[in-house]
């Protein structure tokens, strides 16, 4: 079993997590139920999916969970896209966050390509 809490890959989501939260702060009210509450969803399944496939003892399985969290971080910037189309939140505000969940995609994408050529 791997510790999750030993790849970096988590750490940053964790930090994604962190700043994402401080951002949905910024949304309207009216968005409590709507993107905000979605965009924290999407968030917090990053490093919840890296975990959960940590406890996995096949490759196969752990990639498998570290896809879906790739998956998650494309359905959060999307979200984060949307909120920009509606102007809920000032694409200065937005830079910060997509940056860091632009280094979180490429490293899960990276370690995804890792476990493939060993597997």
């Amino acid at each position: 079993m791997r510790n999750f809490r030993n790849f970096n890959v988590w750490k940053e989501g964790i930090e994604l997590v962190k700043e994402v939260y401080k951002l949905s702060n910024l949304l309207p009210d009216a968005e409590k139920y709507g993107l905000k509450s979605q965009i924290c969803r999407s968030v917090v399944s990053i490093p919840s999916n890296i975990a959960e496939g940590c406890s996995r003892n096949s490759e196969i399985d752990f990639k498998r969970f570290l896809e879906i969290a790739l998956g998650s971080s494309f359905e959060l910037e999307t979200q984060f896209l949307i909120i920009q189309e509606l102007d809920l939140i000032s694409k200065e505000n937005l830079k910060d966050v997509l940056n860091l969940l632009d280094k979180e995609q490429k490293m899960l994408n990276s370690f995804i390509e890792k476990l493939k050529a060993n597997g």
